[in-house]
This record gives C-alpha cells, structure tokens and sequence, in this order.
C-alpha cells in the first residue's frame, strides 16, 4: 500500500480521510496545515506516493502546497481537495502539476476511488462542460 501525506485544517474531514485510507491499508501522515505538511515532506525526503491536501488553510493553503512538493519531489501524485468553486478554478492553472481536484462533500467511495486511481496513474475522467456546471 502507499504513503500519504494528508494535509486538511477542519478536524473533522481530517479524522474521515485518516480513518479512510488507514482502512484501506494505506501509511497515513496527517497535518493540520500546508505549512506542516510542507515541513514533514521536507522531513521525510518526500517519501510519499501521494499528497493529498485541501486547497483552503491557513499558513500555507493547498495550491502553495503542491507548488512546493511538486518542485522538490516530483514523483509523489497530488490530489487537491475543495468545497469552494473558485478554489477549483485556481487549481486548474497546475493541471501539469496536480493529478486532479476532489469535490467537497465527497463520500468514502468517491475518496478511495480517487486515491486508487491517482496510485495507479489512470487518466484523470474529462466532464462535460454541461455535467460539470450541473454539479457545482
């Protein structure tokens, strides 16, 4: 299974993601802000398969975060998490960074599905312009 880096500031979308992948078999480190979780990358060389991290925080938010992993360490998948339509749309500008942005609220499957897909390198699903504005 793979190590994730977790970085969420709402505690309880944290402990769901943690308990999540943790059930899933999956090494967890979770942090509580990018600016943590940009410290524990750097700590641990970027020894993860993935960073998974919600594009909204303090200190450093989610888009500054994978700016930072991705740059250091290049090989560790990114997966950005947001309920903020404009966060979204920041994120699009690092397509080349980022594997893809997860919409909040998202259910168990839909996190695990994700994850699985973004360990695996499968192409990222394209919506339709019409599905996707019907979703937001």
């Amino acid at each position: 299974m793979a190590r994730i880096l977790v970085a969420e500031d709402d505690p309880s979308v944290r402990a769901f993601v943690v308990s999540a992948l943790t059930m899933k078999g999956h090494e967890v480190v979770a942090e509580e802000d990018g600016g943590l979780a940009a410290e524990t990358a750097d700590a641990e060389n970027g020894r993860f398969d993935l960073l998974l991290s919600d594009i909204k925080m303090p200190i450093m938010d989610g888009i500054g975060l994978a700016l930072h992993v991705a740059a250091k360490y290049p090989d560790v998948v990114i997966v950005l998490m947001t309920g903020f339509a404009d966060q979204r749309e920041r994120a699009h500008g690092l397509d080349a960074l980022i594997y893809d942005v997860i919409t909040k609220p998202f259910t168990l499957a839909d996190l695990l599905q994700k994850v699985d897909d973004a360990l695996e390198g499968k192409p990222v699903e394209v919506l339709s312009l019409g599905r996707r504005a019907r979703e937001e």
